[in-house]
């Protein structure tokens, strides 16, 4: 699948608010006047294989930015486990270094 890129630049802010296993995440997302909020967890394994030597921080945005590229913001879930993005995008950890290395943080 070939992502659409959306119109317009997301300001994505990303603040731990949990520390653990799961990390926790608050998760806001500005675009197009409006905004949404976001529940999200990432587990030690999934941070061991998915960060990629990056803080999690990061890869959360990056997530939201693969996301953002497939569907508005309004579609995404309001509370998720990073796991739950590639049961609905197959693609999503093969394609994550790239939006990692593409982050504004």
């Amino acid at each position: 699948m070939t992502p659409v890129r959306r119109g317009g630049v997301a300001e994505i802010a990303v603040s731990r608010i949990a520390e653990g296993d799961p990390l926790r995440f608050d998760v806001t997302v500005r675009e197009g006047g409006g905004q949404t909020r976001h529940g999200v967890t990432l587990s030690a394994a999934d941070r061991a294989r998915l960060c990629a030597g990056h803080a999690p921080e990061r890869a959360i945005e990056a997530a939201f930015r693969f996301l953002l590229d497939r569907e508005p913001k309004e579609a995404i879930l309001a509370h998720f486990d990073v796991s739950a993005i590639s049961r609905y995008f197959p693609e999503f950890e093969a394609e994550l270094a790239n939006y990692i290395g593409d982050t504004i943080s």
